[in-house]
Parts: structure tokens; C-alpha cells; sequence
């Protein structure tokens, strides 16, 4: 794909804050926009991601570019890994200084799929990682029992004191960016808790995707780390007994696959197609 790296970066800063102000006790970073986003000075900056970086690394080092080329932040530091007796306790994201109103924030990057499941009893519980596996509820406590209070561990004392960091003066933040998927018989429904500008399209059961509805389509199953690319940024395309075949050997792997949907006119779409 050409450009992969530029338009991975666009899907990314198209992608909104899944809340606005407050979710769960966390408080939202609002990353700003760019103002002088050049692709060549992108691509320069960041050699490393023509690598196979995985996605939350990438989104990590979007981050950071964004927050160099703004004149109101500066970077204090990024991926510090805190460590006792050898042993790794967990990794700060992000130590900035909000130059304009004088703050140093230490800012948790998170950039994530989920899918709505009407099954859970909770509203709360029912945004859930594509293969299951984790969920928005477990990533929030992740971040108020482990990734925050890291700050205030012993160990990270003197780290803070070489940057002249006051632990008991520094705000926290999460930059927390996301793409959900819903049922399609969800699609009128307004969701609580949330950023409803989130929704970015539906999931399907496997027995509903294959079928006659789908046929005249093409479609594209993305590797994860070009999830946030959008679909019409798409160049290559397969029939739908093509995609098909790629989705059930991803199943054999219980993975859920994210499918690019291209109809005609060129009407694009993005769907989940789930094994569970």
C-alpha cells in the first residue's frame, strides 16, 4: 500500500476521544490537531514504523510526533519502564508540560476496537475486545489500579526528581481514542457512557455475513496494524468467496477480523465478522 504510514497516521487523528470530559474517574487528553502536518516530515521523524510495529506502539509514536510539533507541550519524557529489584513494575507513556497554563500531565495513550454485546446485563460491560478477550471496563481499571497510581510508586521518585517533577503536582490524563462496532439492529440506538461519534460500523456473525446479501461486494481484511486506515483509502480488493476463505482461516486462529467493504458508487464500509 502506498503511503501506508500516512494514512494509518489520518485514520488516527480521525478517530475521536471515546468520552469528552469524564468516563470511569478518568479525565480525557485532548490530543491536538497538527497544525503544519506535512506526510515528508512525518515519514522522516518516524523511520522506525516502516517496521512491523504493533498497532498500540504506532498509535504511541503518533502521539508523541504530535505532541513535539506543538508549541504549547513539550515532551518530558516517553515509555519509561519503572523497575524494582530487576523486575519491571509497568511503563509511564507520557510525561508532557502544558507550557501555556504552566501543568506537567502524565498522559496514558489507548487506542482500541470494541464491540457492543446486548448480552451482558451491564450497559457498562457490554464493550468488549473483537476476540473477547478484554473489554472497556477491564482496560478503565487497568489504568486507575495500575498504569496511574505507577506514578506515586517509590521506584518512580527518582526519575521525577531528575526532570524536577513534583509527583503530587503532576495531573493525569488519557488520551483514549476509539472505534466500535454495533449490531446492525443497534444502529438507531443512542449508547450511554459514551462518545456516540465512536461508532464507526457493525459486526456480524459469520452466517450473516455469508450470505447472498453480501455477494455483489468486494471486500479487504486489513492487517491490525492498518485497523485505523479508512476503507477508501483501500487498494486491493476480493470477491466475496475470496474473503470468505481468508476469514474462516482466521477463525481456525479464533480471530475476529475487521473487513473493509467496498459497494458500488464507492460506498465504503467497516464491519466485524465474529467466530464467538
Amino acid at each position: 500500500m502506498k503511503n501506508r504510514l500516512i494514512k494509518q497516521f489520518q485514520g488516527f487523528l480521525k478517530t475521536p476521544p471515546l468520552w469528552d470530559h469524564h468516563f470511569q474517574e478518568l479525565i480525557q487528553f485532548n490530543l491536538p490537531e497538527p497544525d503544519n502536518f506535512s506526510p515528508t516530515n512525518l515519514e522522516k521523524c518516524l523511520p522506525s514504523l516502516a517496521k512491523n510495529f504493533v498497532m498500540g506502539k504506532r498509535v504511541e509514536r503518533f502521539f508523541e510526533w504530535i505532541i513535539q510539533q506543538d508549541s504549547g507541550y513539550k515532551l518530558l519524557a516517553q515509555n519509561i519502564q519503572i523497575n524494582r529489584d530487576n523486575i519491571t513494575q509497568g511503563e509511564l507513556d507520557f510525561l508532557i508540560r502544558d507550557l501555556i497554563n504552566r501543568q506537567n500531565i502524565h498522559v496514558e495513550m489507548v487506542y482500541k476496537f470494541y464491540l457492543y454485546d446486548p448480552s451482558f446485563n451491564s450497559e457498562i460491560n457490554r464493550w468488549i475486545g473483537p476476540n473477547r478477550k478484554d473489554s472497556l471496563l477491564q482496560k478503565t481499571e487497568k489504568l486507575k489500579q495500575k498504569q496511574f497510581p505507577l506514578l506515586f510508586k517509590a521506584e518512580t521518585k527518582n526519575l521525577l526528581n531528575s526532570l524536577d517533577i513534583n509527583s503530587e503536582k503532576i495531573i493525569q490524563r488519557t488520551c483514549f481514542k476509539a472505534n466500535l462496532f454495533i449490531p446492525r439492529q443497534f444502529r438507531d440506538k443512542y449508547f450511554a457512557y459514551i462518545n456516540n461519534r465512536c461508532i464507526a460500523g457493525i459486526w456480524l456473525y459469520f452466517e450473516d455475513f455469508n450470505s447472498t446479501e453480501y455477494n455483489g461486494y468486494q471486500f479487504y481484511a486489513p492487517k491490525k496494524q492498518d485497523w485505523p486506515i479508512l476503507p477508501k483509502d483501500g487498494e486491493t480488493w476480493f470477491s466475496h468467496s475470496e474473503i470468505i476463505s481468508q476469514i474462516q482461516s482466521l477463525f481456525q486462529k479464533n480471530r475476529a477480523p475487521l473487513i473493509w467493504v467496498k459497494k458500488p458508487g464507492n460506498i465504503f464500509e467497516r464491519i466485524f465478522v465474529v467466530w464467538w
